[in-house]
């Protein structure tokens, strides 16, 4: 029973890191309708980016998060002009055609640079014990991290005018145009933003577990599937989600391979889509 619960607790940890990949998401689509399928991509940008921070310029793992959120920003404020301005606001397959052939032409210039091989990032950080287990410290931070960032993002679309700005193109774009304000800039911005939470994401992924080029499409697919558990636009819920889709798979691990995790997940993402189509957390969205 004990090792069930540290399981579950260990799974709380690491789906709040799923949660915050979602936000990044959900964002997007809440604020243009478009769905980001260079998500993945943007998640091994992040890998990459704390990679190499740590390694070429010496920076400590943690220390360099902040500059992959501003890698990711700037990073994705460049694909929004490349592969998202054109479309938004056209059909929804025109926005899945322009940013599938943005995350392929991403995935091969990786390979071809990076190869497949794997990479990691060694972080040494003491553990927490609690009857006979032991909670990995990198497993806390990360959590930690990813709650602390969510929170600044709250405090950002609630609190600051480019925030407020934000929701109320999400709301109406057309009213937002008509008040003064700048909803091309806006739109960019808010794509930077949900790349950059993207790419943290991955960051902190990093820190937990080995990767390559190609990690980020498994993690997409979880990003997808929290993101229906949590309302697509809903950053709040998609938080919830990812936390709910770790106790998942804390309470899973204990009774079967690690293999059948993904059967659960998109039996469950099939479910939810049928008996909850907003969402298992759409009454938070605000």
């Amino acid at each position: 029973m004990i090792g069930l619960i540290a399981s579950l607790i260990d799974g709380v940890l690491v789906g709040a890191v799923y949660g915050l990949a979602a936000m990044g998401l959900t964002l997007i689509w809440g604020v243009m309708n478009v769905i980001n399928l260079t998500h993945g991509a943007m998640i091994v940008l992040g890998m990459f980016a704390l990679y190499f921070s740590a390694s070429a310029l010496g920076l400590p793992p943690y220390g360099a998060v902040p500059v992959t959120i501003v890698i990711g920003f700037a990073v994705g404020v460049m694909v929004y002009w490349i592969a998202v301005h054109r479309v938004i606001g056209r059909p929804h397959l025109m926005s899945l055609l322009s940013t599938f052939a943005m995350n392929m032409v991403l995935i091969g210039l990786g390979t071809a640079v990076f190869s497949t091989s794997p990479y990691n990032v060694p972080v040494a950080l003491p553990g927490i014990a609690w009857r006979g287990y032991t909670f990995t410290g990198t497993h806390v931070v990360a959590a930690a991290l990813a709650l602390l960032i969510a929170g600044l993002l709250y405090l950002l679309l609630h609190r600051t005018r480019i925030g407020k700005a934000i929701r109320a193109v999400a709301a109406n774009r057309e009213a937002a145009e008509l008040n003064g304000i700048p909803t091309t800039q806006v739109l960019s911005f808010a794509f930077g933003l949900g790349v950059a939470l993207a790419a943290v994401s991955g960051a902190l992924i990093a820190t937990l577990f080995p990767f390559n080029v190609l990690s980020g499409g498994a993690y997409e697919l979880k990003s997808f599937v929290v993101t229906v558990l949590g309302a697509m636009g809903n950053p709040a819920g998609a938080l919830m989600g990812g936390v709910a889709l770790g106790l998942i798979e804390g309470a899973a691990t204990p009774f079967m391979p690690v293999s059948w995790t993904p059967v659960i997940e998109f039996v469950l993402f099939v479910a939810v889509l049928i008996s909850f189509p907003r969402g298992l957390f759409a009454f938070t969205r605000s």
